[in-house]
């Protein structure tokens, strides 16, 4: 299993970024990070407290989604505001959903998937205040930790915060060992 993350480099939620990618290399994936730029991805805690500072693998605009079986989007409010804006991310969510790949996003992360159109059918779920934008899309949102979703011909993981990350990483460690 060949899985990606992508993130700003400025605002991503530190254990949303950090848990899945750490849950997917001990299940045995090849784990990418990619930020929108080639610089440090500086996390928060909270959206408002400093994280850990990491060094991404690759820009988003130079990776190719058919390098890859996962797409993970974590959230943090200001990254996901910022990264559903980024035109490269909103191509490679595009490619993966048409291609037939699963995507997983947490959070706010599901921002970006309405940004581009593809919740629409889709049951998801993400924080709480992602919620009307999601229904607005065309999504069917549900209060849970864990959501999962095969319509519309790919699979689309989702989980409110990071109180979900347990069962988030489960599913993903599944989908790696499978």
């Amino acid at each position: 299993m060949r899985a990606l993350v992508i993130t700003t480099n400025y605002g991503t939620e530190q254990d949303e970024l950090l848990s899945p990618a750490k849950a997917l290399k001990d299940a045995g994936a090849e784990v990418t990070v990619a930020a929108t730029e080639d610089a440090p991805i500086k996390t928060l805690v909270s959206d408002q407290d400093p994280g850990e500072t990491l060094t991404p693998d690759a820009a988003i605009g130079a990776v190719s989604h058919r390098d890859f079986d996962l797409l993970v989007i974590p959230g943090g409010t200001i990254n996901a505001d910022s990264l559903r804006l980024n035109e490269p991310a909103q191509e490679l969510v595009k490619a993966f959903a048409a291609d037939g790949k699963t995507i997983a996003a947490i959070c706010h992360g599901p921002w970006l998937l309405v940004e581009t159109g593809l919740v629409s059918g889709k049951q998801l779920t993400s924080y709480a205040s992602v919620a009307t934008d999601i229904r607005n899309a065309g999504g069917l949102w549900h209060d849970r930790g864990l959501v999962t979703c095969d319509h519309n011909g790919w699979t689309l993981i989702t989980s409110r915060s990071p109180q979900d990350l347990p069962a988030f990483n489960a599913a993903l460690t599944a989908l790696a060992q499978a």
